[in-house]
């Protein structure tokens, strides 16, 4: 297989880095990181010296390079319209780190570089490409639970638990407006995923621990044009958690267990399952024999292999750029509904 050639634009996203660390340990995927840029000049070197890169000074640089085929771009939330488009106007094929833009406006740039230069895009989701959600979905794709009528996703992160996390630039809004549309927009692209675009919203979001971390608790419910519902619940300042996904349908229920961070970080009941379901009638639970992911770090390292099949063409994009500007415009709209009091409608 030949090699992708890959260079990293910031690495303000820790989760580059387990994409890193993946593709050194799996050479078959077919990955070889080369080199990145990061506006911080400490982190990127520091970055770069873990994994064995050369650092380069200027983001212009790195997409001028012939040896380097693809780009992820992990830097800040503020920085991503830009090096889109920096990246899509050089030849590049972007990988490009959620949420997809701090403003509808810079999703909008986004969306017309990548159609103006034609340049392989694709947003880095896990949750699609978790083998256990995309269990859930061929379960509901394959007809015998009927219509669904209720989802329920909950999605926390400990970050009371990390330190000088209030100090971080994922709680600055100049780089990344807030915790709620950093990471619901995690579970938010799971129901858009799931689900399809639904048509309103109902949300609360407020901040109960920490003033310095702005929305760390929120709820979304969402309605869809045929009536059914999909619960969005985030809460940033969970110690630990189990039950993650639940889908109640006409001839049955679907049970996920242990999808997020505070779920994998204590230990588990003896014989617990990660995914379930049951289908009336029948003599009892299912139990998903997919091997269980112990980590949220596992769980996000395991995108390296999606992204290079991407990259390689094996595959089409995890999301594209219009899907990460749809799922913003659905975070915007929980926002809108949570400040005003009032159900949105989704246009």
């Amino acid at each position: 297989m030949r090699q992708v050639r890959v260079g990293i634009l910031g690495f303000a996203h820790g989760h580059v880095e387990m994409y890193c660390d993946r593709w050194r340990r799996q050479p078959e995927l077919g990955v070889k990181v080369t080199l990145g840029w990061d506006h911080d000049v400490e982190r990127g070197s520091a970055a770069c010296a873990r994994h064995d890169l050369e650092f380069v000074l200027s983001s212009q640089d790195l997409v001028s390079r012939d040896d380097v085929d693809a780009v992820v771009i992990a830097a800040e939330t503020s920085l991503h319209a830009d090096l889109v488009k920096l990246a899509a106007q050089a030849g590049k094929a972007v990988v490009l780190q959620k949420p997809i833009a701090l403003t509808l406006e810079q999703a909008d740039c986004i969306v017309d570089a990548i159609n103006r230069f034609k340049v392989p895009f694709t947003l880095a989701w896990q949750m699609r490409v978790d083998p256990h959600n995309l269990k859930a979905k061929s379960l509901l794709e394959g007809g015998m639970f009927g219509c669904v009528f209720m989802v329920r996703r909950r999605h926390c992160l400990a970050t009371q638990c990390m330190k000088d996390f209030d100090k971080s630039w994922h709680v600055n809004p100049d780089l990344n407006r807030d915790i709620f549309a950093d990471d619901a927009s995690h579970p938010i692209d799971f129901i858009y995923w799931l689900l399809g675009k639904p048509c309103s919203v109902v949300a609360e979001m407020g901040t109960l621990l920490n003033p310095a971390v702005p929305n760390d608790n929120a709820i979304a419910i969402f309605r869809y044009p045929d009536g059914k519902f999909a619960e969005v619940s985030c809460t940033f300042t969970a110690v630990a958690g189990e039950n993650t996904l639940e889908i109640v349908c006409e001839k049955g229920v679907i049970i996920g267990n242990y999808g997020d961070g505070p779920s994998c970080s204590v230990p588990r009941p003896a014989g617990s399952a990660q995914l379930k379901w049951y289908v009336q009638g029948t003599p009892g639970w299912t139990v998903c024999d997919l091997p269980d992911i112990n980590s949220q770090a596992e769980r996000i390292a395991n995108l390296a292999a999606p992204i290079a099949e991407f990259l390689h063409g094996q595959r089409p994009a995890i999301a594209t750029a219009e899907e990460a500007r749809e799922v913003f415009k659905l975070v915007l709209a929980c926002y809108e509904s949570a400040e005003q009091g009032r159900r949105v409608h989704i246009s």
